[in-house]
């Protein structure tokens, strides 16, 4: 996958967890949380000062935490975490009966999927969320490498869509998995189609105002800077030539990422997110059993399995995290909960590649999650 995408996410094992908070009560134990905290502190410290982020947050339960050129909680960029916030607004329309998992996307946007190997006919609206849908990827093919080029330029939702369908088919649906935002492309206009209004609006209304998520917003078309108090990110002017020299990337038009990458929001409310999901708030259980019926994401380290909108991982402790990751020029993000209710949101001001090797930058975002869960001597 081509460095700018928002597929990057996958590459990075890591995702999101929690807590310092121990069940015990007493001098004894306010003493280990204070020394776990410290831990915390130090491991992201370390993201800073190893890895060359130029700063990184996190909420850890409700703790927030920051090293570097950035204030606690600040507004970043949260990119392919949208894929989440968008299953679940499909899900709510699914638990409403006016979209049906199983059947074909062709029922609900006629003649709108064609391409070489490619049909609308063979492909339903859980493979469109679980990846397994054998589309082609946009994100390849849009010259988003060039970020300095492509930072200022629009991309619509069907522009996009275009981009993928000129490619043939990777795959028959349903045969391999396959992380691709195309698949979320097609549920924003599904999401449009079906309710007749913006899925921005869909969003907003159905997901991030239910959580209570008060500094998360999806972008209107064509704005550039993200609102209020946020974090400066960082990217490669142009990433097909690797040392050249770095920019400041916040101010971007985002579009291209739509359904698939665009909202913007702080770690505190990333992790709330997952918490309000995961604890029943957002979907009845019927939905949210589909929403977690996973597959085996292939390539994904850590034996990952991918539901709707969600991967899964057992932690190094055993515990089970429900998370997802957000990659786009400027931010790497992670937010996740564990199923007894530990979460976390995590951000770091460029993405992993841009200071030092990328699968190092990965690893140590993965082990900072583990950690934050699991290492509580």
């Amino acid at each position: 996958m081509k460095r700018s995408s928002l597929a990057r996410s996958t590459a990075a094992v890591a995702a999101a967890a929690v807590t310092v908070a121990l069940a015990c009560t007493g001098a004894g134990a306010v003493a280990a949380e204070s020394q776990h905290g410290s831990k915390v502190q130090q491991r992201l410290d370390s993201l800073v000062r190893e890895d060359r982020f130029p700063a990184a947050l996190a909420t850890v339960d409700d703790r927030n935490l920051v090293s570097g050129q950035a204030k606690r909680n600040d507004r970043v960029r949260i990119g392919s975490n949208t894929k989440l916030f968008v299953a679940v607004a499909v899900l709510q329309l699914v638990g409403e009966g006016r979209i049906e998992l199983d059947k074909p996307i062709e029922k609900y946007l006629p003649n709108l999927v064609r391409g070489k190997g490619i049909d609308g006919n063979k492909i339903t609206v859980r493979e469109l969320l679980q990846h397994t849908s054998g589309l082609p990827n946009y994100t390849n093919h849009i010259g988003m490498e060039k970020f300095q080029e492509a930072r200022d330029r629009y991309l619509s939702p069907r522009d996009a869509l275009d981009a993928a369908l000129a490619q043939p088919a990777m795959f028959e649906p349903g045969k391999k998995w396959y992380y691709n935002n195309t698949g979320y492309t097609l549920a924003g206009l599904l999401i449009e189609k079906v309710t007749g209004r913006p899925v921005a609006e869909v969003v907003t209304e159905r997901v991030i105002k239910p959580a209570g998520l008060r500094d998360t917003y999806w972008p209107n078309v064509g704005e550039r800077d993200i609102r209020g108090r946020h974090a400066k990110g960082y990217a490669e002017a142009d990433g097909t030539k690797p040392g050249g020299p770095i920019v400041d990337a916040t101010r971007q038009d985002t579009g291209w990422g739509w359904a698939a990458g665009e909202l913007v929001g702080t770690p505190s409310d990333l992790s709330r997110f997952f918490a309000e999901l995961f604890g029943g708030k957002l979907l009845r259980p019927a939905e949210l059993a589909e929403l977690k019926r996973t597959v085996v994401a292939t390539g994904v380290p850590g034996k990952a399995e991918y539901g709707l909108g969600v991967f899964r991982t057992e932690l190094s402790c055993g515990k089970v995290l429900w998370w997802h990751g957000g990659s786009i020029p400027g931010y790497e993000t992670r937010g996740g909960v564990t199923e007894d209710g530990r979460r976390i949101g995590l951000a770091v001001t460029a993405q992993t590649g841009t200071f030092t090797d990328h699968a190092v930058g990965a690893q140590h975002l993965q082990q900072f999650v583990d950690a934050a869960i699991c290492d509580q001597r």
